[in-house]
């Protein structure tokens, strides 16, 4: 028998009067919750000074990055798209670091106006050096090693094609030369929820790279930091993973002459758990004997991708209808509500349906999907069989509920559709 999994930061109170004022399913974030994890994130042991970089991939609503810049904290870009975003929710464009895959069309523009770079590739690398000869930039470098909660979350190593791989470094003196490019910081990143260990030694590694470009001042050790969603799985201490790293680089400053500055990148550390999907039980149907009981909500795919995508474990609390239901528990399988073979909200490993223990859920029930605040929103597959896009709620530090995103119309997913004469 599995755990029962609890609610985080929601009351079943709050999360009844959310649903009725505002429907279901939507998107509920703490800010009491988010501003207590920039705090532990600016805590970071540091060396020499720290900058904290919101993966801001993870969620680029307005008023999340309004919270986050008000906090201090600065911006990981990864698009040009998320610089124009960040800069219209306030933030300085020296306060951005723009890391792509995809080179930014308007990357002249953007550094003009004081945006940060961070060339992933040696291609990029070269586009920098011909725009901006003699300017300042920065390399992502793969080190040669990863680690991940699954595969795909793992971006380091021979498999990945994230950053420029580390045996190609005498290219990129070659670049940098050839441009009279200053190299000022160097930047790695292996993988989201990745193994403290591995970590250590990256930033190990990450250091033997920056000490061959004399100019490098910043050393940015990604994110990827491991936050747990589920009862019994570990969250990641900053102060315990930082220690040794922090060592790393007073052992750098001994030995080299040079106080190098940190920079770290948390997306899931800053958001996971402030954030929670309410949705509700629109069906239950059962596959007779031998079979399952599928609890079909109100929501899916469409408003949060990684069940289908990882076959990520998101906890499930039921909050019954009425306030003071005693139910027991029992053994389901819960289902998006997408036309979609792949739409299980509990699935194992490699796809197939997985059993959840939770109070025995009736149809009109309340569903709380915890660890939501990150990658759930900003990656839902939206508009799949056209269902709107989520609306979100914040409660505030008052504890009132403010609408920070509403509900999509049908108009809206329409709009960018062009009526032609078909003949």
């Amino acid at each position: 028998m599995q755990s029962i999994e609890n609610l985080k930061f929601l009351t079943p109170e709050e999360a009844r009067k959310i649903a009725t004022n505002y429907g279901t399913p939507v998107f509920v974030y703490s800010r009491t919750g988010i501003e207590r994890s920039c705090d532990d994130a600016l805590a970071f042991p540091n060396a020499f000074g720290l900058t904290v970089r919101f993966a801001m991939k993870a969620n680029p609503g307005r008023t999340i990055l309004e919270i986050l810049r008000k906090k201090g904290i600065h911006i990981d870009a990864s698009s040009e798209h998320e610089v124009q975003r960040a800069i219209l929710a306030g933030f300085k464009p020296s306060d951005i670091l723009l890391t792509s895959q995809q080179l930014a069309r308007s990357l002249k523009d953007l550094v003009s106006q004081g945006v940060q770079f961070n060339a992933c590739s040696l291609r990029q690398l070269e586009e920098f050096g011909k725009n901006f000869p003699g300017k300042e930039v920065s390399v992502r470098f793969n080190p040669g090693l990863g680690s991940g909660a699954t595969k795909k979350t793992d971006v380091g190593g021979n498999t990945s094609s994230f950053g420029i791989w580390h045996e190609e470094i005498e290219k990129v003196k070659e670049i940098v030369s050839k441009y009279g490019l200053k190299l000022v910081r160097v930047h790695t990143h292996i993988g989201s929820g990745s193994d403290p260990e591995v970590w250590k030694a990256v930033a190990h590694y990450t250091l033997e790279i920056a000490a061959q470009f004399p100019d490098c001042r910043t050393v940015n050790l990604g994110g990827g930091f491991k936050v747990g969603r589920m009862i019994g799985e570990k969250t990641t201490d900053p102060q315990v993973i930082g220690k040794p790293v922090k060592e790393l680089f007073e052992n750098y400053a001994k030995e080299k002459g040079i106080q190098l500055k940190m920079e770290i990148e948390p997306g899931s550390f800053l958001m996971v758990n402030n954030g929670a999907i309410l949705a509700q039980v629109d069906d239950i149907v059962n596959t007779g004997v031998g079979g399952v009981t599928f609890v079909k909500l109100d929501m899916g795919m469409d408003v949060n991708t990684r069940p289908a995508l990882y076959a990520a474990k998101h906890p499930l609390v039921v909050i019954p209808t009425k306030e003071k239901s005693e139910r027991k528990t029992g053994d389901f399988v819960y289902v998006g509500h997408c036309c979609e073979s792949g739409d299980l909200i509990t699935q194992e490993e490699g796809g197939g349906p997985q059993l959840r223990t939770t109070e025995i859920p009736e149809i009109g029930d309340l569903v709380v999907m915890e660890g939501a605040g990150a990658y759930c929103s900003s990656m839902s597959v939206k508009n799949y069989n056209s269902y709107p896009e989520t609306p979100e709620v914040l409660i505030d530090l008052d504890g009132s509920v403010k609408l920070v995103r509403k509900k999509q119309t049908l108009e809206q997913v329409l709009q960018n559709e062009v009526l032609v004469s078909l003949g």
